[in-house]
């Protein structure tokens, strides 16, 4: 008996830990309007807007218009951070996405689904609201 405790306690020690699998890289958006970059902000990770694949209706010199944050609304949506402070939970992502068409800000989770796919996840309270972005070819 005691043999095969050992041998198990050797073999969960052995084992990996379960880790995120890396969420960095370019990925399409949803709505295949947008290329958001994601990589190391400091200690966290950030995706930022790297390209528009539809330029928004004013241009590609789109501002910030709908941020509640007035100081905000000047800067240009290209190049902006729309997922911030992204930390390792686990085998997901956790951190906050902004949405630039409502202005608002949710709470998000990113979650690899295979080597093309990103799930991100933006919640409200209870509710949650999920797309599948595409890694970029």
């Amino acid at each position: 008996m005691r043999a095969l405790v050992a041998s198990l306690a050797a073999l969960l020690l052995a084992s990996p830990a379960l880790a995120a699998d890396p969420v960095q890289g370019r990925w399409i958006t949803e709505e295949k309007d947008a290329v958001i970059t994601i990589a190391p902000c400091s200690a966290k990770l950030c995706g930022r807007i790297s390209k528009f694949l539809v330029a928004p209706p004013p241009g590609l010199d789109q501002r910030d218009v709908n941020n509640k944050d007035a100081s905000k609304r000047s800067r240009k949506l290209l190049g902006m951070p729309v997922l911030t402070g992204f930390v390792e939970d686990g085998d997901e992502w956790r951190g906050t996405i902004y949405d630039p068409k409502s202005g608002k800000t949710y709470r998000s989770i990113l979650q690899r689904k295979g080597s093309n796919q990103l799930t991100v996840k933006g919640c409200l309270g209870p509710f949650c609201q999920t797309q599948t972005w595409r890694k970029v070819g």
